[in-house]
């Protein structure tokens, strides 16, 4: 195949040694703390649940953020794989709306789908009024442990409804299916261009890669910058973020370069081509090390062998 001048440039320092970054623990809030029903699975939940702050329920918004904290702390105990964080790929979003009524305060539940569809919405108990506009931490509390179980209950009807209805999806059976979440930040038209090309590669290795959440295991999303380098260059940094259902960060493939200033401005082409292939295989890698430890629990331990060649076996065995 012949590349073009970019390619070239691409290539000439072999695309930086790519990096397979372990995700730091800071980056996700639930990690370590999935509830105890998450804890006995030996695959990872289907969902997890995200807790943006609230924007309309009628508190500030360093008492949004606390409300949303504290509801997704209840909803963990409440065995509701929660996280007050910003919505992920594959996250279900927990919306948090309030309205009042006389000197209550009624608060409202409404749940997505990670592709932005409502699927379910539920009332919370009348709060006071004054105590939830004063952000009373006790207010706080006390509404996030009474509405919490309703949530679950929730997530309970959803989750019987989606096991009817595809119970071969949530089993995880067929070909792995990759949510494509988008690049973001690339000059001119590598956003759309390294997407599409990704998707190809995956492809090729055996992936089903899609744009929606549904029925997808992983979700990739990949940033891109580039900033102003000596010697009229221009270093591009990507970072392709590999997840899972429950929002945890599996791992990173970064792929750091220098190109001539503005040579990525217009058409990526073979550039794009180069970088998606070589973030494939990353990415093959990172999913694969996710899923080692998962073959090797579900594998199991060779039969021991007869009682009656037990010894001769151990003695014909050369010393080591």
């Amino acid at each position: 195949m012949r590349w073009s001048e970019g390619a070239r440039a691409w290539l000439a320092p072999l695309l930086a040694p790519l990096l397979l970054l372990a995700a730091c623990a800071d980056l996700q809030p639930f990690r370590g703390n999935p509830g105890a029903e998450a804890r006995r699975l030996a695959r990872p939940p289907a969902y997890r649940i995200a807790v943006p702050t609230p924007t309309e329920a009628l508190l500030t918004d360093a008492g949004a953020e606390r409300f949303a904290e504290t509801l997704a702390e209840a909803l963990r105990a409440a065995e509701v794989p929660a996280a007050a964080t910003p919505v992920q790929p594959l996250d279900w979003p927990l919306i948090v709306t309030a309205r009042r009524e006389g000197s209550r305060l009624l608060p409202r539940y409404e749940l997505f789908d990670a592709d932005g569809t409502s699927i379910g919405a539920t009332e919370g108990r009348p709060a006071p009024l004054r105590g939830w506009g004063m952000e009373e931490e006790a207010v706080f509390r006390e509404v996030a442990a009474r509405d919490a179980p309703g949530v679950a209950t929730l997530l309970e009807a959803v989750e019987a409804s989606r096991k009817a209805s595809d119970p071969a999806a949530l089993a995880g059976r067929g070909p792995l299916r990759i949510r494509l979440a988008g690049v973001k930040g690339a000059p001119g038209d590598g956003n759309r261009s390294l997407r599409n090309r990704l998707g190809e590669f995956l492809t090729r290795l055996g992936y089903l890669p899609q744009d929606q959440a549904e029925g997808a295991t992983y979700a990739v999303q990949a940033e891109v910058q580039a900033v102003p380098a000596p010697g009229d260059k221009q270093r591009i940094e990507l970072q392709w973020i590999v997840s899972r259902r429950d929002g945890y960060e599996l791992g990173r493939v970064v792929q750091i370069n220098e190109v001539p200033r503005g040579s990525l401005n217009g058409l990526w082409g073979d550039v794009a081509y180069v970088a998606a292939e070589q973030a494939a295989s990353g990415i093959r890698e990172v999913l694969q090390n996710a899923a080692q430890p998962e073959l090797d629990e579900a594998t199991p331990p060779p039969p021991p062998p007869p009682e009656a060649h037990r010894g001769a076996r151990a003695e014909a065995a050369p010393a080591r």
